[in-house]
């Protein structure tokens, strides 16, 4: 059907993860320390199978590049570790989100019972319209 998060494998030389200065506030520290993360991540060179692959290349999702290449740039924790584990965990969302496959809806057709109710309604909810007519003056 799908993987789920925890199954997927990643192998750590398809990923690329360099370390960046974060943006925004923080004071004197964020000038001096690269603790944000860039992390790359080619679809095409990956291990992926590739219906994943396809389906992930098909995503309208900002964070995929035209070539194929998923761009994550994590910088919400203080320390380099963290923001790695949370680019990894997003990239992880990402595929799974591509690995789900919705169940295929099958067509049925209305019971009998459920054809001669919306029948009946009908008719008589016709017989009602038709006994409003103008009430004849002799």
């Amino acid at each position: 059907m799908g993987a789920d998060k925890s199954d997927i494998l990643l192998r750590e030389d398809e990923v690329e993860i360099s370390a960046i200065r974060a943006q925004g506030a923080g004071g004197q520290n964020v000038n001096k320390v690269s603790n944000a993360v860039h992390l790359r991540f080619d679809i095409h060179a990956s291990s992926l199978p590739e219906d994943i692959k396809a389906r992930l290349l098909q995503a309208k999702d900002q964070r995929i590049s035209a070539e194929g290449v998923v761009v994550i740039k994590a910088q919400q924790f203080r320390s380099l570790e963290r923001n790695s584990f949370a680019a990894m965990e997003r990239l992880r969302e990402l595929i799974a989100a591509a690995a789900f496959l919705p169940p295929v809806r099958r067509a049925t057709r209305p019971t009998w019972n459920s054809q001669k109710r919306r029948v009946d309604s009908k008719t008589a909810r016709g017989k009602l319209k038709a006994s409003r007519g103008r009430v004849g003056i002799p």
